[in-house]
């Protein structure tokens, strides 16, 4: 069966640094797409970032470029998302997804089919 757990979520000061995991069982990360998206109270799910499965290409979020980098451990089994410079507006419960195709990621929700249960990040002084 196929599952994902987040972890790595927490406080942290604006200015801090957070590094999400995304742990795997039941597949390999490397035959599937991986995306990070994050919900806001009140708001819609957004997309964050993503990496493709078969050329390892990544997409960002306007909001988060230059800020979080996406990347895969394929030895773990894991996906994390590293995030700098935190700011209140990046407060938000994570999640990653997945989906088995090839070519270029997409941030859009509807493209995955599988979703881990998220991690909530709180960016506060």
């Amino acid at each position: 069966q196929l599952q994902l757990v987040e972890s790595g979520g927490g406080l942290v000061q604006p200015g801090g640094s957070l590094r999400l995991s995304c742990a795997a069982s039941g597949f390999t990360f490397h035959n599937y797409t991986i995306g990070w998206f994050r919900q806001a109270p009140g708001k819609e799910r957004e997309g964050v970032s993503c990496i493709s499965r078969s050329l390892g290409d990544t997409n960002y979020a306007n909001s988060v470029k230059g800020r979080f980098t996406i990347s895969r451990d394929v030895a773990k089994n894991t996906a994390n998302l590293q995030m700098n410079n935190l700011k209140p507006e990046d407060t938000a419960i994570y999640f990653c997804a997945v989906v088995s195709v090839r070519g270029p990621c997409l941030l859009r929700s509807g493209f995955y089919d599988y979703w881990g249960q998220g991690t909530r990040v709180i960016v506060s002084s």
